[in-house]
């Protein structure tokens, strides 16, 4: 009997990908995901101040150990800390829980500034070397930048005008109610002509 070669190669396919993907699905790892926000406010004409914050996810099977995390893009030439560290260590995370970390950054020197991800180290027990994440990366910031002021709605023209336009309202209304003729009045008038 003689089997085709398709046939050999689909079987050889199929057997590859049962193997992987079982051999997938018995693989128990960390996943860890991790998300850099900055809040950028104006604390004094010429400072700005910046609330760094990381929020590390496990969305693996298995925990992470000796996790730390390094967030080394803040100079110290262009930026004070106020709060806070650039780094931090936890023991472990869990499988399926999240951790954060938040510092406040203080910066006197107009820039634009890109700064990179943070990286995250951790173990797993099942590989001897150190694994490696990245948060995701940040928006270029234009720190100390020269804004227009935000046009804020002035109550004054409210209080100032608000008398005159209800004035006004009121008579126009007075004189559309009065030369506009009432529906009755045109029905009666419409009856007495047959």
């Amino acid at each position: 009997m003689e089997i085709s070669k398709m046939a050999i190669f689909s079987a050889i396919f199929l057997a590859m990908a049962l193997f992987s993907a079982a051999s997938a699905a018995s693989v128990d790892s960390p996943f860890i995901v991790a998300h850099k926000k900055v809040s950028v406010s104006r604390f004094a004409p010429g400072v700005e101040r910046l609330a760094v914050s990381v929020d590390l996810y496990n969305r693996g099977t298995a925990t992470a150990y000796d996790v730390s995390l390094t967030d080394d893009s803040w100079t110290p030439e262009l930026f004070n800390i106020i709060t806070g560290s650039t780094s931090k260590s936890w023991e472990r995370l869990d499988a399926g829980s999240s951790v954060s970390h938040s510092f406040v950054l203080e910066c006197q020197i107009k820039q634009v500034f890109y700064g990179a991800p943070a990286v995250i180290r951790f173990r797993v027990p099942s590989k001897a070397a150190l694994q490696e994440a990245y948060s995701t990366p940040i928006l270029p910031l234009d720190l100390l930048a020269d804004r227009p002021p935000e046009k804020k709605f002035e109550w004054k023209w409210v209080a100032k005008y608000a008398p005159l336009l209800t004035v006004l309202s009121l008579v126009g209304l007075f004189i559309h109610t009065v030369a506009s003729p009432s529906k009755s009045s045109a029905a009666k008038s419409g009856k007495k002509r047959r």
